[in-house]
């Protein structure tokens, strides 16, 4: 028997909130310092809806993993994301360069 590729994205979606629930409970959801952020130094770019969909690389605690996000607002060296697993949503600054647009159009 097969899969259903009707189904491929929810089970993707599915295993991805288990891995971040998994990695959540290595720690609390790391985030840029307001040293890093220089918020009074830097300009800081707000997304309207619909945000960026995006690729990030968050930390929780010692364990790093790559999420399906949403940019919400930036900096010239920093990101600010946020993604849901299950009925939480996290928030985040990463670094610029932990951010990789995700080409939805496939």
């Amino acid at each position: 028997m097969g899969t259903s590729k009707r189904l491929a994205a929810h089970y993707d979606l599915r295993a991805q909130h288990q891995a971040i629930l998994a990695a959540a409970r290595a720690g609390p959801l790391q985030s840029l310092t307001d040293q890093e952020l220089a918020l009074r130094a830097q300009p800081v770019t707000l997304y309207p809806h619909p945000y960026v969909s995006v690729r990030a690389w968050v930390r929780f605690g010692p364990e790093a993993i790559r999420v399906d996000a949403k940019l919400v607002r930036s900096t010239p060296q920093a990101a600010g994301v946020e993604f849901r697993a299950g009925e939480q949503l996290f928030r985040c600054w990463v670094w610029g360069n932990a951010v990789e647009v995700r080409d939805d159009s496939a």
